[in-house]
């Protein structure tokens, strides 16, 4: 089995050799330059900016780059590869080289995810597909049915987190080969593990973008964005702007098989025409794929737009089938650690209460007033989106990388805080996502890093210096300066996994805990999810600190879960459901006998109805 998605654009290999197409709207002349030696083909000039040409000069493995105006030299903005990195020779690609065995592979359906995030990078001591390709039996043995993988779109240097790349199509070559990657999620769907794929579709990186030497329409200054001009969607010549990611999205999804695709900060992705790109997108995929595969597009969009999620009559989404939901994440992370700065502000105030909105509705801000802000509302009503809509977490690359030191909640928070909310989100309806070494409850850091040329590297440290110095733990000089270079080796050293860690009798303890609530949500709660209402659950408060959610399946039964989050025990109802299922107390008995939950614990029970 053989997988090739044709596009308009790029080195498309054909019975003739191979043609070369490139949109270049501001060029007045394109040549082609074939291998080390640059003998120089002009290509021929047609209509809407676009140059062409079809030579049996080339072949697979050919080298090659285009030249501007007889001055600049550029890489193919569609290379499938980049043996040289961002400024070097792209190479043509031979799609169907790979020979596929997962014709009966149809993917999985949602209601199975657990997600499991990971940099390739920084997963293991080699940081290669190869290596992450080895490392597959132990997430399936852990109980993972996704894997994301962080952006690999070329990137600048060795070392990123990815969301710098500016070759949407090429895998970087530091990680391996498009065959290298291939292999992996082959492998990967032998096991009966999804692989996901995150990818930035709301800017380029800074370092070895040469689009705006012949392709300005890319950009527009009409929005603004945290990387600068933003993506042109709605302006004059976007059509085959939104193209070129529109066909990124098909690439990743049928040249590759990936299974589902993570579309980065979409809240910076400026569309005013009458169609929005992120809708355009998503039905192009779903229209242009088999029905019968499993496809997840997934959103982070902090501006919580809830009707990108909406489902149809028959409950499957029409666009997105979910979206990271920050809002938990903060709510967790300042009941465990009273962290109340930055966007934490926003759910100091009564954090149980934010907790009970967003375990019954999803979100928790759905167009209230957000101080962090400035006072803006933020958000769109989820009440009527099912708890399938809201992807819940306790660390994520942003979470822990964004923090000056990368450090991860568990080296915040005591342990049976961190077990507590551990259950809670392996338990609940939501889908959950683990991020790389949380299993076992790693300390490795997992820090900022990136390798740009010396000028732009200079920027990102001053940048990151005067970002953090507006905090107030960070008005000491000393503590300023004692945050890691992003753009030194060791950032990226100190941020792979340490996998000496889970062989450790506290590693060993927390494995057990994550493979144990992993089985019981694949044979308790995964059966019923499938059977949920189209609304999310309903809550009641215990106490001032303690909190009860039900939710309702459409056999009549429910799932329940009682939680104290407070440093003394509650009274809980004197009638409780009739099967428990997990608690974090210590004795189980105990509680459903004396009707006490102890500080900080959780009780979990799937309540049936008899006839």
């Amino acid at each position: 089995m053989q997988y090739y998605h044709h596009m308009p654009f790029g080195a498309e290999l054909t019975p003739k050799g191979v043609r070369f197409r490139l949109w270049a709207p501001s060029a007045q002349k394109v040549t082609l330059l074939l291998g080390e030696d640059a003998s120089s083909l002009e290509m021929t000039s047609q209509s809407e900016g676009w140059f062409e040409l079809e030579t049996n000069q080339a072949t697979e493995g050919t080298l090659y780059r285009y030249r501007i105006n007889d001055a600049s030299v550029v890489p193919d903005p569609a290379s499938r590869f980049q043996p040289q990195d961002i400024h070097g020779f792209s190479q043509v690609i031979n799609p169907e080289k790979f020979q596929w065995s997962n014709e009966k592979w149809k993917g999985r359906p949602w209601e199975e995810v657990v997600i499991y995030e990971a940099h390739v990078g920084a997963f293991t001591p080699e940081g290669t597909f190869k290596a992450l390709e080895a490392k597959i039996p132990y997430l399936i043995e852990l109980g993972i049915t996704a894997l994301e993988i962080m952006p690999i779109a070329d990137f600048p240097g060795h070392w990123n987190w990815g969301y710098d790349g500016v070759y949407l199509f090429a895998p970087d070559d530091s990680y391996g080969t498009p065959e290298d990657l291939k292999s992996l999620i082959q492998a990967a769907h032998r096991y009966g593990l999804m692989v996901f794929l995150d990818v930035v579709y709301n800017h380029f990186g800074p370092e070895g973008n040469y689009l705006h030497q012949y392709a300005p329409d890319f950009f527009t200054e009409k929005y603004h964005t945290p990387w600068g001009a933003a993506i042109n969607y709605d302006q004059e010549n976007a059509d085959w702007v939104r193209q070129f990611f529109i066909n990124n999205a098909l690439f990743w999804l049928l040249e590759y098989q990936f299974d589902g695709l993570r579309l980065d900060a979409v809240h910076a992705i400026y569309d005013h025409s009458d169609h929005h790109i992120l809708k355009e997108l998503a039905e192009t995929v779903y229209r242009t794929i088999d029905s019968d595969r499993h496809i997840h597009l997934i959103l982070e969009n902090d501006s919580n737009e809830a009707h990108y999620l909406i489902r149809n009559r028959k409950n499957q989404p029409k666009w997105y089938v979910a979206q990271w939901n920050d809002d938990i994440h903060h709510i967790l992370h300042i009941l465990a650690t009273q962290e109340k700065t930055g966007y934490y502000v926003d759910y100091a105030d009564r954090p149980t209460t934010h907790l009970a909105k967003c375990l019954s509705q999803g979100f928790g801000y759905q167009g209230e007033i957000s101080h962090f802000r400035k006072n803006q509302p933020r958000g769109e009503s989820s009440k009527d989106l099912p708890p399938g809509a809201f992807i819940s977490f306790l660390q994520n690359h942003d979470q822990i990388g964004n923090r000056a030191f990368g450090d991860r909640i568990n080296t915040l928070a005591d342990d049976r805080k961190i077990k507590m909310l551990t259950a809670l989100i392996l338990l609940a309806p939501f889908p959950p996502m683990l991020f790389m070494g949380q299993e076992w409850g790693s300390k490795q850091p997992f820090l900022f890093f990136c390798n740009f040329g010396d000028e732009l590297s200079e920027n990102v440290r001053e940048g990151r210096k005067r970002e953090f110095a507006a905090f107030p733990d960070f008005k000491d000089p000393e503590t300023l300066e004692r945050i890691p270079d992003p753009t030194k080796p060791v950032a990226f050293q100190n941020s792979k996994l340490n996998w000496k860690e889970p062989e450790s009798n506290e590693g060993e303890a927390w494995l057990s805990l994550f493979k144990h609530l992993l089985m019981l949500r694949h044979e308790v709660i995964k059966p019923k999810l499938s059977q949920m209402i189209s609304t999310n659950g309903t809550y009641t408060f215990l106490a001032e600190n303690g909190l009860c959610v039900t939710w309702q399946f459409k056999d009549c039964s429910q799932l329940i879960v009682f939680i104290n989050l407070g440093e003394t025990a509650i009274q809980l109802p004197k009638t409780l459901p009739n099967q428990a299922i997990f608690s974090t107390a210590e004795y189980l008995d105990e509680v459903i006998k004396t009707h006490i939950l102890p500080s900080w614990s959780l009780i979990c029970f799937l309540h049936t109805f008899s006839d």
